[in-house]
């Protein structure tokens, strides 16, 4: 016999005796489940001496049944005795068909010591037989079964099927799948229970899957009426036993199994199959959740490809389109189903470089391409660039037309300075004072010049600064026509000031440039003379101020362009009246820095209409001091 706890007295010696002289193997574990008894027919029948293991855990279990031996000692531990028939290893590495019944090793006052296995050599036990083939046909049912979960990718689906084939595979009278989320538990899947319990959490320490998980088991069966609080299990009339099973996910706890028992008794084949289900319920889990990550990742990719302001095509190996953007759609015209399976509308550049293009439409695309290569694909890139084209096409201009629009002054004092300096004796008092007056002239037309660059840098950064405060915009325009007739023997002017125009909110001084600046396009772009006319009128809120010529006007696509900095129209030859196109920029600025606005309209019978409107103030405190109807001719 081997190695055996000295016992004192006869009763111990008897025991000892009766462990020694059985015609069975006699095993005992310590709750580690290192050998505390070998006796000599285990030495016999599985060849090893006791010598060599006790203290130390036998090798004599198979990797296959080592889920199986799990679930009879847990079973034992909570209650009777377990009788099956396996299969264990002898030392020369046959495997040996056996009846094993294991009990628990409890001291007199029922603390459990480890646990006492009898092998038998079992070859007719017509019992065991029939367990070994009732597992044989569950196991079976377990791989349908892990099939039927694992065809299954969506998760809150695949956890009621595990909590479902838990009860079909154990027998129990309900199923449910909790998953862990930090110190708190969540019931995720159930089958027979009510669905009101879904969404329920409990505190993960003092739950069932908090011991299990402290005990470093993979089951664990609990019977008595502390387990039933776990959860809300106690609402549930007649449970008996409850069985638990971690399902890990990626090697980490993900959750639990919960077989319930109301009717039906768990044994240790239940417990079994419920470890090897929870261990395939972890890889479907893991399965479902890579799928979502997945499908979230490709809702994520298409969102900023749908929204993205870009166009986005993407070409297969043969060069042809295979998607196709909304932006796309939107810069090009050109619709997906057009052009799937076809060619993109532009030339590509090549890989890694930007390539600029203009459409048949006028419209300017930045192109960029890059290549996929695993899969053999390219990504084409576009953005509109047409505002900037246009930006650039206009600085350029506004390079070229301020150079020209400095120069001719500049030249032209250059040359009277030159001739007063050379010339001073020679000439007249009268050619003199004409030379130095042009130098005035033009002189003033620089400064002008130099105002009209300096507020358009400041319109352009929004830096321009206006004071909103009550003023009278009859008095301006007054102020601002006086005296316009002298100025052009070609021209009529006419202002139209009601008497009980309202006062406006806005700077009066700002509202000066605005005027000076609409009067003298009046006249720069109608060379051939004719009628000006300034008007004014109180509509709603508004007060409106309108400056008319009947000059050369401005084309429908242009009525906007004007307003733009550099840009002068094209149409109705007013470029050759010159100027840097900083004017009506400027205008429009100083009319919304006031909370108005500028706009231009044909006017009736030909010509242009400025249309200005600022905030009303209500009437002015003492309208007898306001002038009526002026005409100037």
């Amino acid at each position: 016999m081997g190695d055996t706890r000295a016992y004192d007295g006869g009763d111990d010696e008897i025991a000892r005796a009766v462990v020694a002289s059985s015609p069975d193997a006699i095993v005992a574990l310590d709750r580690d489940m290192a050998v505390l008894i070998w006796n000599a027919a285990a030495e016999r029948l599985f060849g090893w001496p006791a010598d060599q293991l006790t203290g130390r855990r036998a090798p004599i279990v198979p990797a296959e049944l080592m889920a199986e031996h799990n679930a009879v000692l847990e079973r034992v531990r909570t209650g009777g005795p377990v009788s099956l028939r396996t299969r264990r290893f002898h030392r020369d590495g046959r495997l040996l068909d056996l009846r094993v019944d294991t009990s628990a090793l409890r001291t007199d006052t029922g603390a459990l010591l480890g646990y006492v296995n009898v092998f038998h050599s079992t070859e007719d036990d017509d019992a065991a037989r029939g367990r070994v083939a009732r597992r044989a046909r569950l196991v079976s049912r377990l791989t349908d079964v892990v099939g039927d979960i694992n065809a299954e990718l969506d998760l809150p689906v695949v956890l009621d099927r595990i909590a479902a084939s838990l009860t079909e595979l154990t027998g129990a009278d309900a199923g449910g799948f909790v998953s862990i989320e930090g110190d708190r538990l969540r019931l995720v899947g159930v089958h027979e229970l009510p669905e009101s319990m879904r969404g329920m959490t409990a505190d993960l320490h003092t739950s069932l899957v908090g011991k299990l998980l402290r005990t470093g088991k993979t089951v664990l069966l609990e019977t008595g009426p502390e387990g039933f609080q776990d959860l809300i299990w106690a609402r549930l009339g007649g449970l008996h036993t409850i069985a638990v099973g971690i399902a890990a996910v990626g090697g980490r706890p993900y959750g639990a199994l919960y077989a319930l028992f109301a009717s039906n008794k768990a044994s240790h084949l239940e417990l079994e199959l419920l470890e090897l289900l929870a261990g395939h319920a972890g890889i479907a889990v893991g399965n479902a959740m890579a799928y979502q990550d997945a499908v979230r990742q490709r809702a994520h990719e298409r969102a900023v490809f749908d929204a993205s302001a870009d166009g986005i095509a993407v070409l297969d190996g043969a060069g042809l389109v295979i998607q196709w953007n909304p932006a796309a759609a939107e810069l090009t015209g050109l619709r997906a189903r057009e052009l799937i399976g076809g060619p993109p509308p532009f030339p590509l550049p090549a890989p890694g470089e930007k390539l600029t293009i203009q459409l048949s439409s006028g419209r300017w695309l930045d192109v960029l391409c890059a290549e996929i290569p695993e899969t053999g694909e390219s990504v084409v890139d576009f953005r509109d660039v047409t505002r900037a084209k246009e930006l650039e096409e206009a600085k350029d201009l506004f390079l070229a037309t301020t150079s020209h629009e400095l120069r001719t002054p500049i030249t032209i004092v250059r040359g009277f300075a030159s001739t007063l300096d050379s010339r001073w004796d020679h000439l007249s008092d009268g050619e003199r004072r004409s030379a130095v007056h042009t130098i005035a002239e033009r002189a003033r037309s620089l400064g002008q010049l130099m105002d009209h660059l300096l507020l358009g840098s400041r319109a352009g950064a929004d830096e321009l600064k206006v004071k909103v405060e009550v003023f009278d915009l009859g008095e301006r325009v007054r102020a601002a026509t006086l005296g316009l007739p002298v100025l052009s023997d070609r021209h009529r002017v006419e202002v139209d000031i009601p008497v009980d125009l309202p006062a406006v909110y806005g700077d009066a001084l700002a509202t000066d440039i605005v005027l000076g600046q609409l009067l003298e396009n009046a006249f720069k772009y109608s060379p051939d003379g004719g009628l000006i006319r300034v008007e004014a009128w109180a509509e709603d809120e508004r007060v409106v101020l309108v400056v008319d010529d009947e000059g050369v006007g401005i084309a429908p696509a242009d009525r906007e362009r004007v307003f733009e900095r550099f840009v002068q129209a094209d149409s109705g030859n007013r470029r050759r009246f010159g100027g840097v196109g900083l004017g009506l920029y400027i205008v429009r600025s100083l009319a919304r820095a006031q909370g108005g606005d500028v706009t231009v309209l044909p006017r009736p019978g030909g010509g242009t209409r400025m249309r200005v409107a600022l905030t009303g103030a209500g009437p002015l405190p003492d309208p007898t001091h306001r002038w009526g109807n002026e005409v100037a001719t």
